[in-house]
Parts: C-alpha cells; sequence; structure tokens
C-alpha cells in the first residue's frame, strides 16, 4: 500500500470517531462514596442516556408509564381548553337582541309589593305619578337620585335593597340600582327606568316638556345591549345626558346647556371614583364608614341583626380591598385624600368662574344637584370632613342641603302636574 493511500485511511479513521458514539459504547461515571463506576450501555441510543446497569428496564417502565398519564393529562387539558375557547368565542361573537320603541323600560308584569322602608310625600306634587326607588341608602348614584328628587318635590317610595341578599331585586333581570318603578294614573303600563343618570334626565325632560309623556319619552333613550371582552353582558343608554326639550328652553344659551351635560359627565367619569378610596382608605375608616351607613340607612328596622353585621364586618373588610385596586386603576395620588381635594377644588374653581351661587345661577341646575348628590353618600365619613376642612366646599355644600330640603324646584313639578 501506497503512503498516500495509508494516509488517507488514518484520516478516513479519525473523520468517523465523532461520530461513532452515536452507536458504540456510552460511558456514565456515577459517584459513590469513596469509588467511581463505570457503566457501559452497549448499542444504546443517546435517546436513552439515563439507564444504567439493571436499573434501565424498571426505569423505562417508569418512563413509560407516567408518559402515558402525562400524554391523556394533556390531551384532555387541550380538549377542555378547546372547548372553553370554543364557547367563550360563541358568547362573545353571539349577536345580542336589542328592543327598540321603549320596549326595555316597560316591565310585564307588576312588580311584588314590598314595605317601603320610607315614604316621601310632597304636597306640590300634582303629577299622580307612583314612584319607587330601589336603593342602597349611600351609593353616591342613588343618593344623586334622591337628591333630584328631593329637589324637585317629587312624591316617591323608598325601598332599602339589601346588599347582600339582594332579596329585593330578584325579580327583575335588571338588578343594578339605582332604579325607579313608575305607575301613571290614567295607564296600566309599568315602567322601570335604569340609570341615575338616564332617570335624571327623562324626568328633567318631562318637566320641561309638557307635550309629552314618559312612555313617549323613554324611546329617547334606546339601550345597546352588547357584551365586552371578558364575555359579561353590558348594557349602555344612549342619550342619557342629554334632555329633550321639544323647544329651546327660554333663559337657556346652548353654552348653558352643554356646560350642565360636561359637569354632570365628570361627576359620573371623575368625581364619584375618588369617593370609595378615600372612604376605605383604612380598615377603621372602612368601619366607621359602614357603621354610619348602618345609621342613616336604619338597617337595624330593616334587616336581621346577621344581615346587618354581615354587611357592617364584611362589607367593611371588602371594601377596604376594593378600594386599593380602585386607587391603582383611577391612578389616584398615593395619599388619596390630596386626589380628593383635587377634584373638588376643580369645582369650585368652576364655580368661582361662574360667579354665581350655584352652577345654575341663583338656582341650581343638573350638575349642582349631581356633585351634592354623589358627596351626600359621604357626609357623615371621616374622609368629607377632611375635606371640608382642607377646601372652601362648606359654603356651597349648606347652600345646596337648604335648597334641596326645601324642595326649592317643587314649582316645576306643580305646574307639569297641572297642564298634564
Amino acid at each position: 500500500m501506497s503512503k498516500a493511500s495509508s494516509a488517507v485511511i488514518t484520516m478516513l479513521s479519525y473523520a468517523r470517531r465523532p461520530f461513532s458514539c452515536l452507536t458504540q459504547n456510552v460511558f456514565v461515571l456515577r459517584n459513590t462514596v469513596g469509588t467511581h463506576r463505570s457503566h457501559c450501555l452497549k448499542n444504546q441510543w443517546l435517546q436513552r442516556p439515563f439507564s444504567t446497569g439493571k436499573s434501565g428496564s424498571s426505569k423505562t417502565y417508569m418512563w413509560k408509564r407516567y408518559g402515558k398519564l402525562l400524554g391523556v393529562g394533556f390531551g384532555v387539558g387541550a380538549f377542555a381548553g378547546a372547548y372553553y375557547a370554543y364557547e367563550f368565542y360563541k358568547k362573545i361573537s353571539t349577536p345580542v337582541a336589542n328592543p327598540s320603541e321603549g320596549g326595555e323600560y316597560i316591565l310585564k308584569e307588576s312588580p311584588p309589593e314590598y314595605a317601603p322602608a320610607r315614604t316621601i310625600h310632597v304636597p306640590t306634587d300634582t303629577t299622580g305619578l307612583k314612584i319607587t326607588l330601589f336603593q342602597y341608602q349611600t351609593c353616591p348614584f342613588c343618593c344623586k337620585v334622591r337628591a333630584y328628587l328631593d329637589f324637585y318635590g317629587f312624591n316617591y317610595d323608598v325601598i332599602e335593597v339589601n346588599s347582600v341578599t339582594r332579596s329585593q331585586t330578584k325579580w327583575t333581570d335588571y338588578r343594578k340600582v339605582p332604579f325607579l318603578v313608575i305607575k301613571f294614573p290614567d295607564s296600566e303600563t309599568i315602567l322601570q327606568l335604569k340609570d341615575s343618570t338616564m332617570i335624571i334626565s327623562v324626568l328633567q325632560s318631562y318637566l320641561h316638556n309638557k307635550n309629552e309623556n314618559i312612555q313617549s319619552l323613554v324611546k329617547c333613550y334606546p339601550t345597546i345591549n352588547y357584551t365586552d371582552e371578558e364575555g359579561e353582558k353590558r348594557i349602555e343608554i344612549m342619550n342619557k345626558y342629554f334632555l329633550m326639550y321639544g323647544q329651546h328652553p327660554s333663559g337657556r344659551t346652548k353654552e348653558d346647556i352643554v356646560e350642565e351635560r360636561k359637569w354632570r359627565k365628570w361627576v359620573d367619569d371623575v368625581l364619584v371614583h375618588v369617593l370609595s378610596p378615600n372612604v376605605y382608605r383604612t380598615p377603621s375608616e372602612a368601619f366607621q364608614a359602614f357603621q354610619w351607613f348602618s345609621k342613616v340607612g336604619n338597617w337595624e328596622q330593616l334587616f336581621a341583626t346577621w344581615e346587618r353585621l354581615l354587611v357592617v364586618y364584611v362589607g367593611a373588610a371588602a371594601m377596604y380591598i376594593i378600594g386599593k385596586n380602585l386607587k391603582r386603576r383611577h391612578q389616584l395620588h398615593d395619599d388619596v385624600r390630596e386626589s380628593f381635594y383635587e377634584e373638588v377644588n376643580v369645582w369650585l374653581k368652576a364655580l368661582k368662574k361662574k360667579g354665581t351661587r350655584f352652577m345654575g345661577g341663583d338656582v341650581p341646575n343638573l350638575s349642582d344637584l349631581s356633585v351634592y348628590g354623589v358627596l351626600t353618600a359621604v357626609e357623615g365619613c371621616d374622609a368629607f370632613q377632611d375635606v371640608k376642612k382642607n377646601t372652601k366646599i362648606s359654603q356651597w355644600f349648606e347652600s345646596m342641603t337648604e335648597v334641596v330640603k326645601q324642595h326649592g324646584g317643587a314649582t316645576l313639578v306643580s305646574e307639569r302636574g297641572s297642564s298634564a
């Protein structure tokens, strides 16, 4: 054999060595106490590098056994995940029926009769409307509706809803409070008005537009039912910040009407969101707030003892946690009191610029009633006492309290009733 041939054969033999480990002996060194043992796995592929000596068959069996279980588990999980994804997609992609012509506000049958927590009767209300307010006493949106009803002197009954059992609202698909049930003296139609802002807009339109009744006015506030990103059904009420005047009201400018609408929206979108994080800022403040809620809501007479205690203690603990989440969601200051002071001062600055007693001039308008209403929800809490000490809200707030208690807008209700 020539030297060239011998060199080629030698190079080929070295070239094969790195690949020969795939089928040749694999040595695994295992440490033991004081010794090193070498275990040779003859003619084994690298996908089984951990089976050694006599234990190889048992470990292989275990791998096969648990491998099958894992395979079944992954299969079941994949099927369940696919099924959930399908159901969720079907849920969010299924069109939601939207009734029209005000039918969404008409009750098919009369709701159950509940003993009212209290009845508000104002002699000047001659409309004949039988209004029932379903509410939580200290809910800001419920307080907003009450401030409106009291200022204009409507007669109404109050049904206090248990915030834990909610037994007073089980008869209706719409269980968020506040809502009004309205019965009419000359009709068998029963309406359920939903959403605090919509309630106020409908009733105010009714007072100003004497050519329309409430049954026809609700058609101007259609609801849009939809499913949100999380698959939950939601209701959006169109035009809820708009008043249906019919003709342009005398004594009001377009700018005045737009400004009123802007502040009403500010109350719902901004001001109300600083309340809970402040009222439930600490465990002691949360407990104090619920004790005050129990007192002003007359819970001792309305609910069983166990229900009242459950709401006070569990509610205080839950709302303390929720308050922290709301602080982050609405990006409030670390000291949430500062956010409360800031928003109150935004209102006071605009009021000062207006140069009048109220935002509505000499008489409160809907923006005054909205701001006042949500603030009354917390007036007995430590948070609002701090606000009164650190801002100049007291003068306006006390003026509003006086005019609301005196039913300052009752003349409009009286005139509407006599013309009905």
